[in-house]
């Protein structure tokens, strides 16, 4: 309770502060990384949330739309996949 945060993504940064944390419906005076939770935070609105943005200590996370990657998919007989990728893009 009562700490900054920002909410990034989706081309964002939002400055904000917690001012309550709840997890399966019980007040929390504090949560750890990966813990599922609600968090009440002060001038956002739910509807400026959208599904993959971040909550982080301000200046911790830097949001990025672009990778270049190698990837390296393995076949049938070393155990990888037997179908075909499907993109949903």
């Amino acid at each position: 309770k009562g700490t900054d945060c920002e909410i990034v993504g989706h081309g964002k940064i939002m400055k904000t502060t917690v001012t309550g944390v709840e997890m399966f419906h019980k007040t929390l005076e504090e949560a750890q990384a990966g813990d599922q939770l609600g968090a009440l935070v002060r001038s956002i609105k739910r509807e400026q949330i959208k599904r993959g943005m971040v909550m982080a200590k301000p200046g911790t996370v830097k949001a990025h739309d672009n990778i270049e990657a190698a990837v390296y998919i393995l076949s049938k007989e070393e155990g990888g996949r037997s179908k075909p990728f499907t993109s949903f893009i």
